[in-house]
């Protein structure tokens, strides 16, 4: 029976509590006069241009072309592992040397190709 009446003591002390604070919330209010409030000044922060700048232009054409020339490199890369696999088929066949080296310029050829094609669009 004691358990009974603590639990309705503590019920009626949080319905209470409950009542108090929607009644400071809705004098609140009325307490503060509107004169008092203080104007809050809100700052945007613009993340896009409001018009393109050729200088923008000019960099995204700047950066295209970086990555464009990288293609070279594997064009480079690409003609030297041709030339060294022919240099260790004339040395594992002597015999072969006419067929390697018409493959070889094959290679080349295609490996050259796309270095200039990857060239060819950075300067676009």
């Amino acid at each position: 029976n004691g358990c009974k009446s603590y639990l309705r003591r503590v019920k009626y002390k949080i319905m209470l509590a409950a009542r108090m604070c929607t009644r400071v919330a809705v004098a609140r209010p009325l307490i503060q006069p509107l004169a008092s409030v203080q104007s809050v000044s809100v700052r945007s922060i613009q993340t896009t241009p409001a018009q393109l700048d050729e200088s923008m232009e000019n960099a995204a054409k700047f950066i295209g072309a970086g990555c464009a020339t990288i293609g070279v490199a594997g064009s480079g890369a690409g003609i030297g592992s041709v030339f060294g696999s022919l240099v260790e088929g004339y040395a594992r066949n002597p015999s072969l040397k006419q067929q390697l080296f018409q493959y070889c310029i094959l290679g080349f050829a295609l490996s050259e190709a796309m270095g200039l094609f990857c060239l060819m669009l950075a300067f676009m």
